[in-house]
């Protein structure tokens, strides 16, 4: 009986020695990689409800109340047109804008103008065409057979002040399709300052005369009022 005992007593040492050296149950083992793995994903979800709930928070932070471009901007963009409105001043004629144009501001805003077109005589065509004698020129021809817009060619006729105050407004708007991607020159004196200087660089051509100033309307409601006070003196 006690052999029996001894001899059992040994394999169950033997067994715990095997199990010892097989190392931890592979059941332990496999439950703590699922704890690493959920806290590693729960994590991973956090961070990624922070992430999107912060994205959420700024976007609404910054487009709070910016529905519409504001009133004045925070710097000057050249070669933008500004928007006008039913309120926009409307621009003396063109005439009267020439009168009092200078040669010298018109040539220092045409200085945007030199990145798509030459202005000396001989000139090569670049961007757009060399505008030496442009003034009083057929519109979308000639200019060393530069290739004008469809849209352009349309419209015909020559480039007299009228026509040059419209296109340097907006070109989009003069010629719908135009190639010319320029905004326009919203300051109606800078245009003019310009056409005259265009003037001066090949065309010199005789300048408009300028046109009288309305006369102001008259008040409407004073011969009324005298009407009404004559009849307050007869009932006297």
């Amino acid at each position: 009986m006690q052999s029996l005992l001894r001899t059992r007593g040994g394999v169950t040492r033997a067994t715990a020695k095997i199990h010892a050296a097989r190392g931890p149950c592979k059941l332990h083992m496999g439950l703590g990689m699922d704890d690493r793995f959920n806290t590693i994903a729960g994590w991973t979800l956090f961070g990624g409800i922070v992430a999107l709930g912060l994205s959420s928070l700024s976007g609404h932070y910054f487009l709070a109340d910016k529905e519409h471009r504001p009133e004045k901007m925070g710097y000057v963009i050249e070669g933008v047109e500004a928007e006008g409105g039913a309120g926009a001043a409307v621009a003396e004629p063109i005439a009267n804008r020439l009168a009092k144009a200078d040669v010298a501001k018109g040539e220092a805003t045409f200085a945007k103008c030199k990145a798509c077109h030459t202005i000396a005589q001989g000139g090569a065509n670049g961007i757009g065409p060399n505008l030496w004698g442009v003034v009083g020129e057929a519109q979308a021809a000639g200019r060393g057979g530069y290739a004008f817009s469809d849209a352009l060619k349309a419209k015909g006729g020559k480039w007299d002040f009228a026509s040059l105050d419209e296109w340097l407004t907006s070109p989009a708007k003069y010629a719908t399709g135009t190639k010319m991607s320029f905004a326009g020159i919203g300051d109606a004196q800078q245009r003019a300052d310009v056409i005259l200087y265009l003037n001066s660089q090949g065309s010199s051509l005789p300048l408009p005369a300028a046109e009288a100033a309305a006369a102001p309307a008259a008040d409407a409601s004073a011969p009324a009022a005298d009407a009404s006070a004559e009849a307050s003196e007869a009932a006297k």
